[in-house]
Order: structure tokens, then sequence, then C-alpha cells
């Protein structure tokens, strides 16, 4: 099967299995948003879900975030992965917002990146989830499921996975198909044990004709 059939067989099918797939962050703003995207690196969405109703209710805004202290967020997000760090990228992306962009989320990468804790991969994730923008972030998720089913060779590192993806799929699919790619990794094709025997797609699926290498 040639690359282009794959991608569209993909594509044709998640649009009728999830024609309208979102993060599972819960979030009720922009700022919520960015802030739950930094906390979810290396942590689970049900964690961080867990977590921010507490952190928005007390912090609804980034100018209210920006005058915490490093001690009451820590102790709220203390069972979130990297709580020391995290604490102190909140207060300083909340800072930056407050001073630089008048309470309103960056809509370009440049901008985004040059806050506290948000790197390539965040910055894909606001763009695409806030201002439907053609990025693709690359998350665990994304890497193993693209390249098992053969969207990207397996030898890409994280930046060449990101690139073709962009390249390969039609641009209007492309925030969708972040989503796909996740939800089908989270609940599917698990990293220790995929879930072939219930997955719908792996008439295209090279891990499952055993061409996966």
């Amino acid at each position: 099967m040639k690359k282009k059939e794959r991608y569209v067989l993909f594509v044709d099918y998640f649009k009728k299995a999830i024609p309208n797939p979102k993060t599972e962050l819960k979030f009720n703003s922009p700022f919520e948003l960015l802030v739950a995207v930094v906390l979810s690196a290396q942590c689970t969405d049900v964690r961080v879900n867990k977590t921010t109703p507490h952190l928005f209710k007390k912090y609804p805004n980034a100018k209210k975030l920006s005058r915490a202290s490093f001690n009451e967020i820590f102790n709220i997000i203390k069972s979130i992965s990297y709580p020391n760090n995290k604490s102190k990228y909140l207060i300083g992306l909340a800072k930056k917002i407050t001073t630089k962009h008048r309470g309103e989320i960056p809509n370009s990468s440049t901008e985004l990146e040059s806050l506290p804790g948000v790197g390539r991969k965040t910055a894909n994730v606001i763009l695409s989830v806030l201002y439907n923008k053609p990025t693709m972030a690359v998350d665990t998720h994304v890497n193993r499921v693209s390249k098992r089913i053969g969207l990207v060779n397996s030898n890409k590192n994280l930046k060449e996975v990101e690139l073709d993806l962009i390249k390969n799929f039609d641009k209007k699919d492309i925030p969708k198909a972040h989503h796909w790619l996740i939800l089908h990794g989270r609940y599917v094709c698990l990293a220790k044990k995929p879930k072939c025997e219930v997955c719908k797609i792996t008439k295209l699926c090279k891990y499952f004709k055993g061409a996966y290498k």
C-alpha cells in the first residue's frame, strides 16, 4: 500500500468514526487550556483534570495567577509530575501574559514558545485547539501510532514526524488528525499491548501486518 493511500484510508475512517474529535483536557477559556497543556507534560489528562478545577477556581485568569506564590501553586498541583518546575512555569507565564500580552493568549508559535514552560509541542497544541491552525503536536501517542500504522517511517525523530504528518495530511484535516492519532493511541493502539482485535484500521496498519520495524 502506498503512503498516500494509507493517509486517505486513515482520514476516511476517522471522519466517520470520530467526526468532531476534541481534546480531553477540560477548560473554559484559552488561559485555562494553556495552563492545562503545560501541566499535562509527562502527565495524564485524567490527573490534570482532577487538579485544575481547584486551580482555576482560585486563579481564573492570568492576572490572578501572576500574583500567586510558589507555595500556593505547588500545594494545588503537587500530585502532578514535576510540580516544582511547573509551579514556576505557571507563575512566570501568567506574569508575561499579563504584562506583555494584556491577558490574551498569543496566536503565534514564536510568542507562545517565549512563555515559561511552553515548548514546541505545547505551542502546537494551543495553535491547533484554540486557533484551528494546521499544526501537529507530536506526543508519545502521535509518535507511536503514526509509525505503527505506517504514516511515517519508524526511524524519524519527533520533528521529522511532525513535518511528515503536516506534509501528507490535507491542511484542513490536520487539527482533527492530531486528536485522531492521540485518541487511537490512548484507547486502542496502546504502547505495551495494542488492542489489534478491536482495531478498525488493521487493513492499513504495518504493525498488524508484521511489516513494522
